[in-house]
């Protein structure tokens, strides 16, 4: 689709815009913002809301969960049409999305800043800030090096803006294709949900049992194993959703090491290795590589004569025997269960033929791959979606098509 665009050009005092159009006009933030900053005394409202990924959400204020305050009288009250930033953790957070506009009256933390705004529409300004905050304006303030920004940090950022008029046409035209290029993506993400659930579905149907198979405890297919004394082998962890793996490909979501190795667990490619307090979760796989583990984990040799260890990996990590394994797990704390061998070893273990364990496990491999191809090419047509949303706003809000022909 080609976009008209404006005709004559001035340049810009923000070296982000270079030039905008000749009838635009650039101002100060001050001289279109006011800070809201009204608390909540009194408990005067109790209608508790968010930033979260760009959009102002509600939240329970009666949940127990997450880092909520006793008192909610500390936090701010805020109004339709304000435009609210969360301008904190700069330097550790640069990808999140950092300003949004306010739709109802309600409560924020004292942490973000609130804005009012006189002479420019609310809803254009949300679209100018949401081009800063993808052109990553706001990290570059206080000469990069700022933690945090308040009001005072702003007051001189240059807004650029046409005439109201134009910015409602600015705004119609962004709110019509941000919708439709928003549909597309909500389409795009469901049909990668329903592909993993077609693909838990699979596989929960390859290793449920027939008739013609057989039972064993698991202690005679799995027998734990502790070498320790190898501190020059690689790091293993043990992912939910991804088995056992490299601790260096696991983005360091997993506790560090400690500082000696000489006590952490040899594992052998085929050995199936427990996290034995999230074991009940998913927390264990086979593992494809040789390497060493916290001596914290179960460590378990398999016997092959039994049990093909690539249909293991699938049928230990399936629902219906994690929730074997929760059962055979005791509780240590809120949130964690802590597996027992009396328990797990008389875990019964249904299987095929080894030789059947095989073919099951390569087609499984197989279909797996073709399921993976198409949720990797369909999540870089969401990423494309979403950079095309991201460079229509940016053109739109300083002046690099016309969006009143193009509305």
């Amino acid at each position: 689709m080609s976009l008209p665009k404006h005709t004559s050009f001035k340049p810009a005092v923000a070296p982000w815009i270079q030039e905008i159009p000749s009838h635009w006009v650039e101002k100060p933030f001050y001289a279109l913002a006011r800070e809201r900053k009204v608390k909540n005394k009194g408990m005067k409202e109790d209608n508790l809301l968010s930033l979260s990924y760009g959009e102002i959400v509600r939240k329970d204020i009666n949940t127990p969960n997450g880092l909520l305050p006793e008192s909610f009288e500390t936090y701010q009250i805020v109004e339709p049409d304000d435009v609210i930033f969360r301008l904190t953790d700069l330097q550790n957070d640069k990808r999140s999305l950092r300003s949004a506009i306010c739709s109802e009256r309600g409560i924020i933390t004292s942490a973000y800043l609130a804005a009012q705004f006189e002479g420019i529409l609310p809803a254009f300004m949300n679209y100018l800030m949401r081009a800063y905050d993808v052109q990553k304006v706001f990290y570059s303030m206080g000469g990069g090096l700022r933690q945090s920004l308040g009001f005072e940090d702003l007051r001189r950022m240059s807004i650029v803006s046409p005439s109201i008029d134009e910015q409602v046409a600015v705004v119609n035209f962004l709110d019509h294709e941000t919708s439709q290029i928003d549909r597309l993506i909500k389409k795009k993400s469901r049909f990668i949900e329903l592909l993993t659930e077609k693909r838990v579905v699979e596989i929960i149907a390859a290793i449920s049992p027939k008739e013609s198979w057989k039972v064993f405890p698991f202690w005679s297919i799995a027998k734990s194993k502790s070498v320790s004394g190898h501190p020059e082998e690689g790091l293993l962890s043990v992912y939910l959703d991804r088995g056992v793996i490299p601790y260096s490909e696991g983005g360091g979501l997993v506790h560090k090491p400690a500082e000696s190795l000489e006590k952490y667990q040899l594992v052998e490619p085929g050995d199936l290795v427990m996290n034995n307090q999230q074991a009940w979760r998913g927390s264990l796989g086979v593992s494809n590589h040789r390497g060493i583990v916290s001596p914290a984990y179960l460590v378990l040799h398999l016997d092959q004569t039994k049990i093909d260890p690539s249909f293991a990996n699938y049928m230990f990590r399936a629902r219906p025997y994690v929730e074997k394994f929760m059962l055979a797990s005791m509780s240590v704390g809120d949130i964690q269960r802590q597996i027992k061998w009396p328990h797990l070893r008389v875990v019964p273990v249904t299987v095929p033929d080894v030789a059947e364990q095989k073919r099951l496990a390569v087609a499984l491999d197989q279909e797996g791959d073709r399921i993976a191809g198409l949720i990797t090419k369909t999540e870089r047509s969401i990423e494309l979606l979403k950079e095309k949303r991201s460079a229509l706003i940016t053109a739109a809000v300083t002046g690099k098509i016309d969006a009143r022909t193009a509305a």
